[in-house]
């Protein structure tokens, strides 16, 4: 585990209103760390804030995780 799948996670869990239904999932692509984040249906807004300013600073707070592992990581949100 990462330190930028940590940060997700840890964001997510403390946003969500079921955060026992937050998934967090990593993969490499293309030569970059895809750290995915799946949540209970319709709790994705509450990640994605007002005019997705809150999901640029969790993708902010991610892409400095991932400097300190030396890797680039993007973050993609699910809605499931």
């Amino acid at each position: 585990m990462s330190r930028a799948r940590d940060v997700v996670e840890v964001v997510a869990r403390a946003l969500a209103g079921r955060p026992d239904e937050v998934r967090v999932t990593e993969f490499e692509r293309r030569g970059q760390t895809v750290v995915e984040l799946a949540m209970a249906p319709g709790e994705l807004g509450r990640v994605i804030g007002r005019q997705g300013r809150t999901a640029a600073a969790v993708r902010t707070l991610a892409a400095a995780a991932g400097e300190l592992d030396g890797s680039r990581v993007t973050v993609d949100f699910r809605d499931e």
